[in-house]
């Protein structure tokens, strides 16, 4: 049989008795035994020991046994008790049954009986201790799954305020902030690469840094950590003593930086502070990971809006450059068309001389070559 390791309180003052129940029945089987003389050194260990079962005299000195069973129900105690007592003591037995024992040994008592009563005694502590146990469990896990449960919202949030939210100050907010609940920390804050020094990275959100951090909004920030995250594009977790050589450690016994990557390239970094020295969760790293990946897709989506403006902005004034240019060309046009229409007209009145038939037909002829021109030039309009 396993080793067992519930504690009896045996309350018996003959030590032949006590040899019985202790050495040749209850110990070979694993059970620790506590052996008090009296009645009153009984409540004293009950209260110190907590024992999982009580066996009792009848006629231990100092209370009788209903004395003691009257005892232990004023304490509050729940253990089962069982009363042990001669052949003769049945009427006795009888009423300490009425005042709570659980079961009675007749004694003398075989071995096999002092186990098989002990046993039954048992189970019921075992099934309040089982009972105890499996509400333990259950309770934590309830609280596991709500955690869980927060986390997987806080990510959700977080995926719809980078397809929804506008504002990248606000949405850079609403990350540091889900990065801060899934990993239980303290402060948090994103820097964003300068495009314009790419080993430097500015603050671009924060939450609940000091003051003299706080204020370098939009500036460089250099925590000592970040920079060796920037250059290995890995996460990094570090608490304790190795922490402490870094200026970070003013903040607190706990950081974590993750990187936020367009392909290979680190683009961001988010960082969170813990002050109590707690290393991440399991898979809190793993959902800091997630949320970057978000931060990863806005600043995409960003540069890609960018792009597309100057593109945008590129077609317009080069439409604007054309459309100049054609008015340009339609005024030289125009101007060119009035002086040849006004040559020829001069030719056609004769004005010039007398024409010939022949040259009144060429005449009539450029006339219409200049007038398809005209309206030519009259169709072409600016692009819009």
């Amino acid at each position: 049989m396993p080793q067992s390791k519930e504690l009896i309180l045996l309350i018996e003052s003959d030590p032949d008795i006590s040899d019985v129940i202790v050495r040749q029945a209850l110990q070979p089987l694993g059970y620790r035994v506590k052996v008090v003389s009296d009645a009153h050194k009984a409540i004293k260990a009950a209260m110190q020991l907590s024992p999982d079962l009580v066996i009792a005299d009848l006629n231990s000195s100092g209370l009788s046994g209903k004395d003691l069973l009257v005892a232990f129900g004023a304490q509050q105690f729940n253990f089962p008790v069982i009363v042990l007592a001669a052949k003769e003591q049945e009427r006795d037995v009888m009423q300490t049954l009425r005042l709570g024992a659980s079961d009675y040994l007749l004694w003398p008592a075989r071995e096999t009986e002092i186990v098989a009563v002990v046993e039954h005694g048992l189970k019921g502590t075992r099934s309040a201790q089982d009972k105890k146990i499996l509400d333990r469990r259950l309770k934590v896990s309830d609280q596991e799954l709500a955690h869980k449960t927060r986390e997987l919202k806080t990510i959700l949030a977080i995926g719809k305020a980078v397809v929804s939210v506008n504002d990248q100050r606000v949405l850079f907010d609403r990350i540091v902030t889900g990065a801060m609940h899934v990993a239980s920390a303290d402060m948090g804050w994103l820097l964003l690469r300068d495009e314009s020094k790419r080993n430097s990275y500015l603050l671009a959100a924060q939450r609940n840094l000091p003051t003299s951090w706080a204020k370098k909004m939009n500036k460089p920030l250099d925590d000592g950590v970040s920079s060796l995250v920037a250059l290995s594009g890995e996460t990094l977790s570090i608490h304790g003593q190795p922490l402490k050589r870094f200026k970070i450690s003013a903040l607190g016994k706990a950081v974590t930086v993750v990187p936020i990557k367009a392909r290979d390239e680190v683009i961001a970094l988010l960082i969170v502070v813990r002050k109590k020295e707690n290393p991440l969760r399991e898979n809190a790293e793993a959902l800091l990971e997630a949320v970057a990946d978000y931060a990863s897709i806005s600043l995409v989506n960003a540069r890609l809006f960018r792009a597309l403006q100057q593109s945008s902005d590129a077609s317009h004034s080069g439409e604007k450059r054309q459309n100049a240019l054609l008015e340009t060309l339609r005024g030289s046009l125009y101007e060119e068309l009035r002086t040849a229409s006004f040559s020829l007209d001069l030719l056609a009145e004769e004005k010039l001389g007398e024409l010939k038939e022949e040259q009144k037909q060429a005449l009539e002829t450029a006339r219409a070559a200049l007038e398809r021109l005209r309206k030519i030039t009259d169709k072409t309009t600016p692009l819009k």
